[in-house]
């Protein structure tokens, strides 16, 4: 959700002439995140006496416009069925997305809240009881598109990072690379329940509120799905469950401390997640190693846009070392690691 591609306020006026959602009032961009471009736009309707309505626009710098429909297809798709999630708004000619600067464009709903950076366990039981809907939800979504970050991505670009690292980094990248590989060919992961996922569900992509009665969180929505793929269930939920419990590092331990994860928020998460799909002996068996995987995938990630980013006017790189901790962490504790319920 970088700013790649700049728009003034002449570009904004012309693509909202091929959709129904009023006038342009004010738009401002969004700066966190790493892929697309996105704005904040607010549209105001002639002659009704209402605030200025607050929609997302995002400019798809990487994916293509073959790629985009399975996107935005199963936001709509969820969205209809009742998982919180930002539909995108059709074109006067009833398609999903349009054209800005030569780049492919939606507009999508905003949704209401904001994100945690600490979230507590009834934080996490609600974003494990919305992931277990949408997986739900999607058994009948039609389309099928490859998770565009997952193993064959990274046979691709591991070995354009390990030039750029050190010995022991290199290592680990390598050797976990040809493990996940290994798992990736067993029968145990290709029995496994799949269909589309998120995929990136990590704590700035749920938005809460307030619940004005009880003054308790209210889940606002589930949003950035242009990560998204079809990939396992269980995949899904360990990229969830990474980055939901894991506690802070401690300064006084220094960047090296190994990663260590909140025991509540994690038994709440799957808690919720398992009141709506009842978990496998399989999956029992391959959580570890998913635990693993959707460490070492946002390692990855982190360690090519580090090493190897794109410019930007608006950007702001992730500490790779963070899943670093996170992969070794889950490595050293495979045999303690929680359990599914």
């Amino acid at each position: 959700m970088a700013v790649f591609t700049a728009l003034e306020r002449g570009d904004l006026e012309s693509l909202l002439l091929h959709y129904d959602l009023g006038t342009l009032e004010h738009f401002e961009g969004i700066s966190s995140g790493i892929e697309n471009t996105n704005y904040f736009v607010w549209v105001t309707r002639a002659g009704v006496s209402e605030p200025p309505k607050k929609i997302v626009l995002t400019l798809f710098e990487r994916l293509s416009a073959v790629q985009l429909p399975f996107y935005l297809a199963l936001m709509r798709h969820l969205a209809s069925h009742g998982v919180p999630c930002p539909a995108p708004f059709l074109t006067r000619q009833g398609a999903l997305f349009s054209q800005a600067k030569g780049k492919p464009s939606a507009f999508v709903e905003c949704l209401p809240g904001s994100d945690v950076v600490a979230p507590r366990p009834v934080h996490c039981a609600l974003v494990g009881d919305a992931l277990a809907r949408a997986h739900l939800a999607g058994r009948d979504f039609p389309l099928e598109q490859p998770n565009l970050r997952g193993l064959a991505w990274w046979k691709e670009v591991v070995p354009a990072i390990v030039p750029h690292i050190s010995g022991p980094m290199a290592t680990l990248l390598q050797e976990e690379l040809a493990a996940q590989s290994a798992f990736a060919e067993s029968a145990l992961y290709r029995g496994l329940p799949r269909g589309p996922v998120h995929a990136d569900l990590f704590r700035d992509n749920v938005l809460f509120y307030q619940d004005p009665k009880t003054g308790g969180p209210m889940l606002g929505g589930l949003i950035d799905f242009y990560f998204a793929g079809t990939d396992t269930w269980l995949f899904d939920l360990a990229v969830v469950v990474n980055d939901w419990t894991v506690e802070p590092t401690d300064p006084a331990t220094g960047a090296g401390a190994s990663a260590r994860f909140s025991a509540a928020r994690d038994q709440a998460l799957l808690a919720a997640y398992a009141q709506h799909h009842r978990f496998s002996e399989p999956e029992r068996a391959a959580w570890p190693w998913m635990l693993r995987a959707a460490a070492f995938r946002f390692w990855v990630s982190r360690l090519f846009d580090w090493y190897l980013p794109r410019p930007a006017q608006m950007l702001t790189p992730k500490d790779p070392t963070h899943f670093e901790r996170i992969l070794r962490a889950r490595i050293d504790q495979r045999d303690a690691v929680a359990r599914l319920p």
